[in-house]
């Protein structure tokens, strides 16, 4: 049996795989399904430790996602299973929402939506609901991966803005000129900065109340990455005290966001649900890399995107 966890896509789904159960993990026969699988795919799988337990036939899972951390790896390759992913197919998609988020921000255009429908458009605008400019800033970017890259090419090509970068390692042979930074120096030096890397006990908690208290006062932070990589805590209090200009945050520590979050409070904050790759056209293209990863895989063939080697 395989098993196919998001109804909203079950017609793609079944046009890719034969004999495939379209069945949500809210559903009560998810548990009856997921003892017989032996193929898994879908997106926001948690592989973790009591999900493989109730899995006991299970050698392939596909993750319609890029990110792979809610997986437990090491007891996933104890297992002989074959865990992939689905990076590449929406990095474009992913840097349009996280410059989209850099845009709302800088211009405050939530804020000015609210304000006009409040009726204090009376006249001429005044600089209470000024912005900041965009085009000819630094961009300061924590990780260059491709998501990163392509944000990098549309703040270059598209607004003239100075690309700074900090990764383990210098990148070469990049499409535009950028300069590798440590932390430190990006955060102190950078207008805007935004997270984008994948989360691991490194990147956890990345950025804190220091690393914070190093941005400039005018600086706007981007989070497009994993909410657990920026404390989320140490941020509300910059933000409410205005130790930083604004943020914009597609990902958060606790997903969905609860309604008593103090950041629902904050004007100088955008939020939106985790919807990086969430366009019809991307979507239906990570399922069929997912579902091509999957069948490679049931064919004992390596697959494209197969995470553990």
């Amino acid at each position: 049996m395989i098993l196919y966890t998001n109804k909203w896509m079950k017609s793609v789904a079944k046009e890719l795989v034969k004999d495939v159960v379209c069945v949500e993990m809210n559903d009560p026969k998810f548990p009856e399904y997921l003892k017989e699988a032996k193929a898994i795919f879908g997106l926001g799988l948690k592989a973790d430790k009591a999900f493989l337990d109730a899995a006991p036939n299970l050698k392939v899972i596909a993750l319609t996602s890029v990110g792979y951390d809610g997986c437990d790896l090491n007891l996933i390759k104890e297992r002989g299973i074959v865990l992939t992913n689905t990076p590449h197919v929406l990095n474009e998609t992913t840097a349009d929402l996280a410059f989209g988020l850099l845009m709302a921000t800088a211009r405050r255009i939530p804020e000015a939506q609210e304000w006009m429908k409040s009726g204090n458009w009376k006249g001429g605008v005044t600089e209470e609901i000024f912005g900041t400019d965009i085009h000819g800033k630094r961009l300061g970017l924590i990780g260059l991966g491709g998501i990163g890259q392509a944000i990098a090419k549309r703040a270059h090509f598209g607004f003239d803005m100075t690309i700074s970068y900090h990764t383990r390692t210098k990148k070469n042979h990049l499409p535009f000129p950028a300069t590798h930074m440590g932390l430190d120096e990006l955060l102190k030096t950078s207008d805007f900065v935004m997270v984008i890397l994948p989360l691991s006990s490194e990147t956890k908690g990345l950025i804190g109340k220091r690393e914070l208290e190093l941005m400039k006062k005018d600086a706007i932070l981007i989070n497009a990455a994993r909410g657990p990589i920026v404390d989320e805590a140490a941020l509300y209090e910059a933000l409410k005290n205005k130790e930083i200009r604004a943020a914009g945050l597609d990902v958060f520590e606790v997903e969905p966001l609860p309604m008593t979050s103090p950041l629902f409070e904050l004007k100088n904050v955008v939020l939106t649900p985790h919807i990086g790759s969430a366009t019809d056209a991307t979507r239906v293209g990570m399922v069929r890399v997912a579902a091509e990863n999957l069948l490679a895989a049931l064919r004992h063939e390596t697959p494209k995107n197969q995470v553990l080697k």
